[in-house]
């Protein structure tokens, strides 16, 4: 025998006795309630070595009993049961110091498990409780195992200020993770600040993230602050950190290394008050190997990894999520809508290649396109064929850039080992120039005005390659008439 007294507290009373018959067998000695004024009772004359503890108790929500053990007993470890198991209840159970939060069903071994993680740990870490999560809105969908893994990392990281990098397909939501990680933690009063290196050109991502000194390049006629000074005392969440170039990389590096970095431009120390928080779609160690991507910086970056699953690994979400994207397009002034079960069980079925952001799409399409208040089979089949061929041609042609490199290896290999004709730069750009232009001019209904803008290039230029590429602009239709090559 341990010697060792756990105390137990659920309202239902088969599970008080598998508990107390799990943790019995490995040698505790249990003591049995089935409401929080026993437990409590119990805590206040000292009993009890760990608690495992239900959060919806018949007189009293163990939430709120937390906070009074913690300050009777600060050192008590204190296990919560629920199943109500959202990402709040995680936050909430870390945010009342919970020494674990343990999502209904869970395997016994697992309990065991953290019983006796518990008793060897004497101290518990302190959380500050400053923010009560009210549980109004869910900055995450999902009660799945895939997300409760998640969660419960989420929560052991909140009140840190460790870097974090999330990686998972496109569509999984990366985003959403840095955001609630932001705003359910210390820094949530700072700002959050996001920089996607996949929209940067390569030559301007140092200036964004570090600014620039006025005079440090042409163009730069101010002073500019970068990411880093904007994120100051918040977060900065680097989006597609494995399509950062090597040069930026090795600053990033320093920066991380030293605490400060200097503009542009610029010799000025400025201290980098931030949380670091990156993403990426890539695998970083492929990328290390090729030499893409500096080992020394992916250690760095990786202290804590977060693998966000893809949505066919958590189909058992698509219900909460559909219903959540539902009730946002009724908010949003779309009518009211629901799925039939014969079409949420078509949804359960597919392979979702483009992740939760698919889904979102779709349930938005659907609202807005069909007037029935029950959405049928019958309505989703086109739509899921025409999202499936759509997301299996992004997937074949991957990123723009990785398009460009295979197809300029298939015109080289033409050759056979020799030389192209010269001027094969200007080829290829006119080449891309081309669709690029007809999109904005497609988008802005032939407006070249907007259209440069949109473009972000001087309408005069834009002209000129409309002229240079022969491409005729009527009524908002753009027709290139020239073949590029």
């Amino acid at each position: 025998m341990t010697g060792q007294t756990i105390l137990v507290a659920d309202d239902d009373a088969a599970i008080r006795t598998v508990l107390g018959q799990a943790l019995t067998r490995h040698g505790y000695a249990v003591r049995l309630a089935g409401n929080a004024a026993t437990l409590w009772h119990w805590i206040s004359e000292g009993s009890g070595d760990v608690v495992v503890t239900d959060v919806v108790m018949p007189d009293e929500n163990a939430f709120d009993l937390l906070p009074r053990i913690k300050k009777l007993r600060p050192d008590l470890p204190v296990i919560v049961m629920s199943a109500q198991n959202t990402i709040m209840t995680a936050i909430t159970a870390s945010e009342r110091g919970a020494y674990e939060y343990l999502p209904k069903p869970f395997d016994l071994n697992e309990l065991t498990a953290v019983v006796a993680r518990a008793l060897d740990q004497n101290k518990r870490r302190a959380r500050p409780a400053e923010h009560n999560a009210t549980g109004e809105r869910l900055p995450l969908i999902g009660r799945s195992a895939a997300m409760q893994d998640v969660y419960r990392t989420m929560a052991r990281l909140m009140q840190t200020d460790l870097t974090v990098v999330i990686t998972g397909e496109s569509g999984t939501g990366k985003e959403l993770v840095a955001r609630a990680l932001h705003d359910y933690g210390k820094r949530r009063k700072g700002p959050f600040i996001a920089l996607n290196m996949a929209a940067i050109p390569r030559e301007l991502i140092e200036s964004e993230l570090f600014g620039h000194e006025k005079g440090a390049f042409t163009g730069a006629t101010a002073r500019s602050i970068g990411k880093f000074e904007q994120a100051g005392g918040g977060t900065l969440f680097l989006d597609e950190i494995g399509d950062m170039p090597m040069d930026a990389q090795t600053r990033l590096l320093r920066v991380l290394q030293e605490g400060e970095f200097a503009r542009v431009g610029g010799v000025t120390p400025v201290q980098a008050n931030v949380r670091i928080i990156a993403a990426t779609h890539r695998d970083l160690r492929q990328h290390i190997d090729q030499g893409l991507f500096r080992e020394d910086l992916y250690y760095r970056l990786n202290v804590v990894p977060i693998r966000l699953p893809a949505l066919r690994e958590r189909s058992e979400d698509i219900v909460d999520l559909v219903r959540h994207f539902l009730d946002a397009c009724e908010t949003e002034g779309l009518p009211t809508k629901q799925f039939d079960p014969a079409a949420m069980s078509r949804l359960s079925e597919h392979s979702w290649p483009g992740n939760v952001r698919e889904l979102e799409n779709l349930v938005r399409r659907v609202a807005a396109l069909y007037a029935d208040d029950e959405i049928t089979v019958a309505m989703l089949e086109a739509e899921l064929s025409d999202s499936t061929v759509l997301n299996r041609a992004s997937s074949a042609s991957g990123t723009l850039s990785e398009h460009t490199e295979n197809y300029l290896t298939n015109y080289f290999n033409e050759f056979g080992g020799g030389l192209p004709p010269p001027g094969l730069y200007n080829r290829i750009l006119s080449q891309m120039e081309v669709p690029l232009i007809n999109a904005a001019l497609a988008a802005t209904a032939g407006n070249q005005i907007r259209a440069a803008e949109l473009l972000g290039i001087n309408r005069n230029t834009l002209r000129k390659k409309i002229r240079d590429h022969d491409i005729s602009v009527v009524k908002g239709l753009s027709v290139n008439v020239k073949e590029p090559f």
